[in-house]
């Protein structure tokens, strides 16, 4: 698939755009740029670029984030964008009007996904104005999803907030949320998108009524789509995010031994974490709610490790390749400041046995990430399932205070 990908890309240049004039590097500035999947269906995101201490970086901007992008390099005419997680890059050829055109490459477990995407320089806006005058679509709401192939329904909690035509907010899951979501309300049209580097979303909707979205569709990356519609309902809810992982509750304290980042065997049984409350953070660099949680916990390990609180990350990466796995999760480290140890286990997410081969008290890993918080002894006392990000505001902020309860109880204990 690396090999195919390389002729394609080739083909791209040497072919259709072999008469375009070699612009003048990165332009500083906005940028919109259209995602386009084989179905004919588009994602757009937004990006800025400017210069910072000698050279060239980016941010991608997703409502109220904007994730640093420091990795470009080019060769003539053509631009690698290397993304900061998800072992994903923008390659694209400048174009004599200073616009990109080239494809979005995200790597799998054993291929490479491509998707062609267009960048149009200095237009900030998202997604252009119809004209109408735009309904209100604030609040929360109750939304159910239908998977196109599988037919299996999920149910999710919609949180929007609106500024004239301009909509912010998520959608929340019972394993986590979609992170910051961006758009308008064009009259009763509801469109919103969201790209971090390694997913991209986009949902549209239509607003009957005052209370009720419609015709709901939601395009996920290369191929994933859903159908939806939702009604506005203020006390909408998902199950318990700590009843959703179960666990042998007659069992002793958890045992385990992975090697971490730099190839070092460490075990629960290790002096560093006897006596402790321990949190083990079962993730991926692949993950972007796990990406939330690292920012997060890194934080709480600064405040909580004197306090004697040790935090283990289990990483369940897309290949059972050490070296590949290594690299990706340094780079995760380096991000997010991570002192905690990140271990390998050296199971591919994919697997379906996963729990089985590496915490086999546990029944299932239902979602990614999940916190296990083990008491002074080493034994389990809860498990929280998923990760509500700071794109979900409050419900974040509540999350933030229970993990501190819940360690400050421990603690206690």
């Amino acid at each position: 698939m690396i090999r195919t990908y390389t002729v394609m890309f080739s083909l791209l240049i040497l072919g259709a755009y072999a008469s375009a004039l070699a612009g003048p590097g990165l332009r500083n500035g906005e940028w919109r740029v259209v995602l386009e999947r084989k179905d004919g269906h588009s994602i757009v995101f937004n990006f800025e670029s400017k210069d910072s201490a000698g050279k060239k970086i980016l941010y991608i901007r997703n409502a109220g984030e904007r994730l640093l992008v420091d990795d470009i390099k080019y060769q003539g005419d053509s631009v690698l964008i290397k993304l900061p997680f998800f072992e994903s890059q923008l390659r694209a050829v400048i174009l004599g009007n200073g616009d990109l055109q080239g494809v979005w490459l995200k790597r799998g477990a054993d291929s490479y996904q491509v998707m062609p995407f267009k960048a149009f320089y200095n237009v900030s806006m998202r997604f252009p104005p119809g004209g109408g005058a735009p309904k209100g679509v604030a609040g929360r709401w109750k939304a159910v999803f239908r998977d196109a192939r599988s037919g299996d329904s999920t149910l999710r909690v919609g949180e929007f907030t609106q500024v004239g035509d301009r909509v912010t907010g998520t959608f929340l899951d019972p394993t986590g949320d979609y992170r910051y979501l961006e758009g308008i309300m064009d009259g009763d049209s509801l469109r919103l998108s969201c790209f971090d580097g390694g997913h991209a979303y986009y949902f549209s909707a239509r607003l009957e009524g005052n209370d009720r979205l419609t015709g709901g569709q939601h395009y996920s990356g290369f191929a994933g789509y859903e159908t939806w519609t939702a009604v506005r309902d203020e006390s909408a809810a998902l199950p318990d995010e700590f009843a959703l992982t179960n666990w042998d509750k007659n069992a002793g304290p958890l045992h385990f031994t992975f090697k971490d980042i730099d190839g070092k065997r460490v075990s629960l049984s290790d002096k560093r974490f006897a006596g402790k409350v321990v949190l083990i953070q079962i993730m991926g660099s692949w993950c972007p709610n796990c990406m939330d949680e690292t920012s997060f916990l890194s934080d709480f390990y600064k405040e909580y490790h004197s306090k004697g609180v040790e935090i283990i990350g289990l990483a369940y990466e897309r290949s059972t390749d050490f070296a590949r796995s290594q690299a990706s999760l340094r780079s995760f480290q380096r991000r997010f400041q991570v002192k905690y140890p990140m271990l390998i286990t050296g199971v591919a997410v994919g697997d379906p046995d996963r729990a089985a081969k590496t915490l086999p008290v546990v029944d299932k890993i239902v979602g990614f990430p999940t916190t296990i918080f083990l008491d002074k002894s080493g034994k389990i006392f809860k498990i929280h399932t998923g990760f509500n990000g700071p794109g979900t505001g409050a419900h974040y902020e509540e999350q933030k205070k229970e993990i501190y309860r819940t360690v400050d109880e421990l603690l206690k204990g």
